[in-house]
């Protein structure tokens, strides 16, 4: 049985910083394209970051700079360091798995993330 788990969401405070994971299970993680999500209220989801199965990541414009993305292949799990955050970049943070197009693609149910004074 697949399984795709965010944690480490929750309220900060503008100008600090924050860890979200996704722990992933069922898959053969090594092989998979790792990307964050997030989606806020009113809008669309939006690819926040992502890192290939070699380790490079990519970043939108928005965050570039501010987080970063990393992946531990032995856990089978990633990460986002979010820092410097701002009001705009609240939203539920999702985590996707996707094998490059060769099988089936994974969502996780999202982790809140609130940056507010």
């Amino acid at each position: 049985q697949v399984q795709v788990v965010e944690s480490g969401g929750g309220l900060v405070q503008p100008g600090e910083s924050l860890q979200i994971s996704c722990a992933t299970s069922g898959i053969s993680f090594g092989i998979y394209r790792m990307e964050w999500y997030r989606q806020a209220p009113g809008k669309q989801r939006e690819l926040v970051a992502g890192i290939h199965s070699g380790g490079s990541p990519y970043y939108a414009d928005s965050v570039k700079g501010r987080f970063a993305i990393s992946r531990d292949n032995p856990r089978k799990t990633v990460h986002l360091q979010m820092n410097s955050v701002k009001p705009e970049d609240t939203a539920v943070y999702y985590c996707h798995a996707d094998p490059y197009g060769t099988g089936r693609d994974y969502w996780g149910q999202g982790t809140q993330v609130i940056v507010s004074s």
